[in-house]
């Protein structure tokens, strides 16, 4: 009997379940944002300040990711994936409750600590379940949690610290995950379902780190989504308040408005760039490299424009657009990581790429941004994000030569 074809029904079932929490996890890492000019206004905070909220969540999710990842390639997957929901959601409800400045950045630095734990193994555990060739649509199934999440992130954000709160807004937002943590819990793990150990699948602990170090296509798609994710991060964390300030949209209007377009452009760019990455891939090994490089291209200068546009609507046109083709890269790009490392390493390879995405992306970018924003004004500081998407692109096209090479070392 097929690893993959075990039971069909069951494989979309842990595809849904899945899905559903990784939903959670960007509603939950979104939030802070949606309510940033209402935290700010609170607390009287800095923009360099309000940035390093979000830096603080990513610094902890970096650093907590090689750990889990190693555990999830030597242990249970399952039992991170649920301690890491439960985590997340009670430390997202007890921002609620912060009575100051401190009290909330301890709260979202707990939040990476438990994002890390399911973000490191759900996406390797995932891909068990599905063969080979179905890995783009499926990883971009999942990843529609991106788009979908940060949407009802902003959306939920902005409407309930509008009328209730921002204190209101983290309590409501993270009590949903308790009630997900049941049913993961008890998940079957197809590795454990055949019989699969590490030493059936792949290299071993002591120089797990060294051969993902070595293996170039994982190092340069790394290297292309940590462009990408500074860029995304800085213009994810602070769009709400660019049209806040900018265009003079209330909170609730704002986040309701930007959560609505990034939910269709990302729905839409998301599942175009898996099918189109699936089909392409079967005619070229470099099939989803070619879909993210040239999504970035397009959505590069389109970004540009949303910032500079003098009107309203120009700018939300130009972000659906740009939001549109930068999703694309979202299933292809996370499928060469699958695809490029041994079955015994993919939790470890997506805590290293965790870490390294971060650390050079959005773990400082949104600090970063804030303090050119108190420089020369958020419209000039968020043109830096433009530039990091076009650096992903260059590092898209030049990981084509590799690609198929590191495949073949794979062995899947």
């Amino acid at each position: 009997m097929n690893d993959h074809a075990f039971n069909r029904n069951y494989s979309r079932y842990a595809l849904s379940l899945l899905l559903a929490v990784n939903l959670l996890n960007y509603i939950d890492r979104q939030v802070l944002y949606a309510v940033f000019p209402l935290i700010k206004a609170d607390m009287n905070l800095s923009d360099t300040e309000l940035g390093f909220l979000g830096s603080s969540f990513m610094i902890c999710y970096m650093i907590s990711a090689p750990f889990f990842g190693r555990i999830g390639d030597r242990g249970n997957r399952i039992n991170l994936a649920s301690f890491g929901l439960i985590t997340w959601s009670l430390a997202t409800g007890l921002a609620g409750f912060a009575p100051g400045y401190r009290a909330l950045l301890a709260a979202r630095t707990v939040v990476g600590v438990g994002e890390a734990s399911f973000g490191t193994v759900s996406p390797g555990l995932l891909s068990d379940f599905f063969p080979k060739e179905k890995r783009g649509r499926v990883l971009s199934y999942f990843y529609l949690a991106i788009p979908v999440g940060s949407a009802l992130g902003y959306l939920l954000g902005g409407v309930i610290g509008q009328r209730l709160g921002w204190h209101a807004a983290f309590l409501l937002v993270g009590l949903p995950g308790l009630l997900l943590a049941v049913p993961v819990y008890f998940l079957r793990d197809p590795r454990r379902e055949h019989g699969r150990t590490e030493v059936e699948t792949g290299r071993t602990g002591e120089n797990a780190f060294v051969a993902l170090l070595r293996n170039r296509s994982f190092v340069i798609a790394t290297m292309a989504m940590a462009a990408m994710t500074f860029a995304l991060g800085g213009l994810s964390q602070w769009m709400p308040s660019f049209f806040n300030r900018v265009h003079g949209l209330d909170v609730e209007r704002g986040n309701t408005l930007f959560g609505a377009i990034t939910v269709v452009a990302g729905i839409t760019g998301t599942l175009a760039g898996g099918w189109l990455g699936d089909r392409l891939q079967q005619k070229s090994s470099k099939g989803y490299l070619l879909v993210s490089g040239w999504g970035f291209v397009i959505g590069a200068p389109v970004a540009a424009v949303a910032i500079l546009a003098p009107s309203l609507t120009t700018s939300l046109a130009a972000i659906f657009i740009a939001e549109f083709f930068l999703f694309f890269n979202t299933g292809p790009l996370n499928t060469v990581l699958v695809n490029v490392t041994a079955p015994s390493l993919r939790a470890t390879a997506f805590a290293v790429n965790i870490f390294f995405i971060h650390a050079l992306g959005d773990a400082f970018s949104p600090t970063i941004l804030g303090f050119c924003s108190d420089l020369w004004g958020i419209r000039s500081a968020l043109l830096i994000a433009p530039t990091a998407i076009v650096v992903a692109a260059v590092f898209c096209f030049f990981c084509t030569p590799y690609i198929e090479a590191d495949m073949q070392k794979a062995g899947d």
